[in-house]
């Protein structure tokens, strides 16, 4: 079973590679985060030598039950909705927090990050395709969220993060992918004092045209871990 997950991961990062090249990119540029749901510890700590170690988990609990195993032997992001009261779970744990959505969670955060003693790493949910289903900052309060989130030093804002609604055909969700870049675009010019490098956008079904649009990091869960 190590064998086929570390197969498609060569697979998959030779397609990542070749969308990176279509678009004129270094391959470089894009982090592969392998989405863990559903997987066990023992698992994930076979591939740890194959050099996949970078882990997105959507719960708080799932996650802690892992990292009680694994700890630091892998790099975590915290992919899925956060509650308030998961939050202080995550002190100290968690080197990428990917579903910032509101500014309630952004004061706690902030708040914790006196007892984690340095920043959280946080990316802003957009919910560019404006589904009723997924959380997310609608794109028209993009800009006023960061504002608000100014004077909260104990917070990172390091780039953006969507998920795009499930179509059999990836071509169809390019859109969304690109207004999130251009989302990136728009606000880092007229606020010149925020670095927001990442954009993590596409999943197993269409990552390829997510990297062609700009991700920076890629969450892959079934076309690694599935069967």
């Amino acid at each position: 079973m190590t064998e086929l997950v570390i197969e498609r991961l060569n697979q998959v990062s030779a397609r990542i590679a070749r969308a990176a090249e279509r678009s004129g990119r270094n391959p470089s540029e894009v982090k592969l985060v392998a989405v863990s749901k559903g997987v066990s510890p023992e698992r994930l700590k076979k591939v740890l030598p194959h050099g996949l170690r970078v882990f997105g988990e959507n719960r708080v609990q799932e996650f802690l039950q892992k990292y009680e195993i694994l700890g630091r032997q892998a790099e975590w992001h915290l992919i899925g909705h956060l509650q308030r009261n998961k939050a202080k779970y995550l002190i100290g744990k968690i080197a990428f927090i990917h579903s910032l959505d509101n500014f309630e969670l952004a004061k706690l955060l902030d708040k914790l990050s006196s007892v984690q003693g340095r920043p959280w790493r946080v990316l802003i949910q957009v919910n560019v395709a404006g589904e009723a289903t997924k959380f997310g900052v609608a794109p028209s309060q993009l800009a006023e969220f960061l504002d608000l989130m100014q004077g909260l030093k104990g917070l990172e804002v390091c780039g953006l993060m969507t998920i795009a609604p499930y179509c059999e055909d990836p071509e169809e969700v390019r859109p969304v992918f690109r207004k999130l870049r251009e989302l990136r675009e728009e606000v880092s010019k007229t606020r010149p004092r925020l670095n927001l490098m990442d954009l993590s956008m596409g999943m197993s079904n269409d990552f390829e045209v997510a990297v062609e649009e700009g991700a920076t990091i890629v969450r892959i869960g079934s076309a690694l871990f599935a069967g």
